[in-house]
């Protein structure tokens, strides 16, 4: 699932053309501005590197998706890069016409052009494995331009689109610095050598979800699981008893009764699963307060204070974490207390702390520390997490044989 996968050191990129896939998909306001500068902030160190081989470096990226508010063109993306870099980088308002092409052949050593946002050709939006995407019109134009692809943007390592996976097969590809610490993170959290390992999954994915701990349960590759959220819910239901019938209402209006059959499956298989023992709940008065899971009077909007402190005690011996999902409704400052006592516990604890990024990565703040990693991609983290392949592995890992004759040791 995790193969050896070739990198820059492997590699004389001295004076090549390089094409680098990453990922600017940015948080904006209403008005179109960035809000978050983390993502094009991460790729800077891949970027760099082939600077100094003085490689010529064509970047490549999406912005949102077609319909909605946040699918722009690429422009401020350069602005801000260019201030990071140090030095001017191109844009060109074209994927793969005339004027982009005239702009990539003409790309000197030491410079770096960012095409317009790779999602403005339609075939980007086709999922396909890699050995039709190679024959698309993208990479055909695109492919022959260049002499190295480098895959950076594991935060769409899920995805098996063109930009993805169509460019490995016709190219001699490596992995840049954002994916190999997104690579080497997903190696520790199945390494067998980090015991004992905690999960703390909550979040809306509840399916998603679901296929994780399944995985983990199946595979052994967690100690405890301490589920918040809604995720918490559905095993409050799945394990019987009296149920709230607040706790029942929000289940049923968002249509996740029908999980709690396959709740209780992974109950039985004896996954070693933990529920909060009490919310903060809003009332029907539209006050707040804590009750005990066990008599919840009022919506559950974040877990309680024996729950934080119950689960702090469980991950204080921990020598790994793994967190994804916020443990309340983060939107509304009164029941941010649960995530961020979990994320203060896990931070005070000498486990290497992997977060799954979005809400709970935002919530570590300055706070970063040296055995941490905060995952840039959560579609990506899930996939590897419920045991499935990512296509840009899968497509980089046959790259690697045909390329560089590397096998799957």
């Amino acid at each position: 699932m995790l193969p050896k996968l070739p990198v820059l050191e492997d590699v004389n990129a001295r004076r090549l053309k390089t094409l680098v896939r990453v990922d600017f998909n940015v948080p904006l306001d209403s008005e179109g501005r960035i809000l978050d500068v983390s993502r094009i902030r991460a790729h800077v160190t891949t970027i760099r590197k082939l600077l100094e081989a003085e490689c010529a470096v064509v970047l490549m990226s999406h912005q949102g998706r077609p319909g909605e508010e946040g699918f722009t063109q690429l422009k401020p993306h350069s602005e801000i890069l260019s201030e990071y870099l140090g030095l001017e980088v191109k844009f060109v308002e074209d994927i793969i016409g005339p004027t982009a092409i005239s702009e990539i052949k003409g790309l000197n050593a030491g410079e770096v052009l960012l095409l317009d946002n790779v999602r403005f050709v339609s075939e980007e939006l086709i999922e396909a494995p890699p050995e039709v995407h190679s024959k698309s019109f993208l990479v055909r134009r695109l492919a022959p331009l260049f002499d190295l692809y480098v895959f950076d943007a594991f935060a769409t390592a899920h995805r098996s689109q063109p930009s993805i996976v169509g460019f490995p097969p016709v190219l001699r590809s490596v992995i840049g610095y954002v994916m190999k610490s997104e690579v080497e993170a997903l190696r520790k959290i199945v390494n067998s050598e980090y015991s004992p390992r905690v999960f703390v999954l909550g979040g809306a994915k509840i399916a998603d979800t679901l296929k994780i701990i399944e995985n983990l349960s199946k595979n052994r590759l967690a100690d405890r699981i301490l589920t918040t959220g809604l995720v918490a819910l559905v095993f409050h239901a799945a394990r019987g008893g009296k149920i709230s019938e607040y706790v029942l209402k929000v289940l049923e209006e968002r249509g996740l009764m029908t999980m709690v059959p396959r709740a209780r499956r992974i109950l039985m298989g004896g996954a070693p699963i933990d529920v909060p023992l009490d919310y903060v709940v809003v009332k029907d008065s539209g006050t707040v307060d804590e009750c005990p899971a066990s008599a919840i009077a009022g919506v559950p909007m974040d877990i309680g204070t024996y729950t934080m402190q119950m689960y702090s005690e469980l991950m204080k011996d921990a020598k790994l974490i793994v967190m994804r999902g916020p443990a309340g409704y983060l939107e509304d400052p009164r029941f941010r207390a649960g995530s961020e006592s979990l994320i203060s516990s896990a931070l005070r604890s000498g486990a290497f702390l992997v977060i799954g990024g979005g809400h709970l990565g935002a919530l570590v703040g300055n706070n970063v520390r040296e055995k941490m990693h905060i995952s840039t991609g959560g579609g990506a983290l899930l996939m590897v997490l419920a045991g499935e392949e990512l296509p840009a592995i899968k497509a980089l890992r046959e790259s690697a044989r045909k390329f560089f004759e590397w096998s799957d040791s």
